[in-house]
């Protein structure tokens, strides 16, 4: 009971030598931290707004500021335990040597950091942009440094990694994408009447990009029908609504004028 009573005593009289010997370094190490923090996170918002207000791109934007947060973060730490009186210099040779090791393990996510990293600078897309990747296509809804975020119309998300983007044949079509339709008539049909009546059933569908003129034309020639082949422009969100107007317009103004859309037709003879 006695050598207990020692050894706490003992304990109490170093940790009470402790804080008369380092309060004011600890003190002042925890006000750097704090003011550091502060001062940061004022740094990182004021270079993320000067760039938004300079029209610059706000994934560039919002990565820069980011990335001047962290950078005061990591020196004021280091200010802080210098305070302190810890060295830094075991410190980093030790957080490098683990880095690496981690490096080698996760080869994979770190491809998706670099790639995410050389989208943001070179921009190849914004946000707003439609784009069509490996067979997938949607509106740019975020750009983080691992991954894609893009939304369909639907809107379903749709998580894409970044290195499956990068060297990638990438299409980008702005805000719209291209709807393409085709429609057959009878050969006995006079084209440019057929021609005519599509382009007035387009101009009347709402969501079609008035600034760009629609294609409208003979397309091929099917075996019971000349095919007509329709492009148009329409917001990416409203697809498939445009789509399926623009079909119901077509339908009804080739109907309207008796217009005959023949029925595959296939000769069989009997011997």
């Amino acid at each position: 009971m006695i050598d207990e009573l020692q050894q706490a005593q003992a304990l109490y009289d170093i940790l009470i030598e402790f804080a008369v010997a380092y309060s004011f370094q600890i003190v002042g190490g925890l006000f750097i931290l704090f003011v550091g923090w502060w001062l940061a996170g004022k740094i990182g918002n004021v270079v993320e707004n000067l760039m938004i207000g300079r029209n610059i791109d706000i994934t560039l934007s919002r990565f820069t500021g980011g990335a001047c947060k962290i950078l005061i973060l990591a020196l004021v730490v280091i200010i802080a335990l210098g305070n302190i009186g810890i060295s830094v210099t075991p410190l980093i040779a030790a957080i490098g040597a683990v880095g690496l090791g981690a490096g080698l393990a996760i080869q994979g996510m770190l491809a998706n950091y670099a790639a995410g990293f050389t989208i943001i600078i070179t921009r190849p897309f914004v946000l707003g942009d439609t784009i069509q990747v490996r067979g997938v296509s949607g509106v740019v809804d975020k750009v983080m440094l691992p991954y894609t975020i893009l939304i369909d119309e639907d809107n379903v998300q749709i998580q894409i990694p970044n290195k499956l983007i990068v060297g990638e044949i990438l299409h980008n079509s702005a805000e719209q994408m291209l709807i393409e339709l085709e429609v057959g008539v009878a050969y006995h049909s006079d084209v440019n009447q057929v021609t005519a009546l599509i382009e007035n059933a387009i101009a009347k569908v709402d969501g079609v990009d008035s600034t760009k003129k629609p294609a409208v034309g003979v397309d091929n020639f099917g075996d019971s029908s000349i095919n007509f082949g329709v492009r148009v422009w329409a917001l990416t969100t409203r697809h498939y609504e445009v789509r399926y107007a623009l079909n119901n317009a077509i339908f009804a103004a080739l109907k309207n004028d008796s217009i005959e859309i023949p029925f595959p037709q296939r000769e069989v003879k009997m011997r």
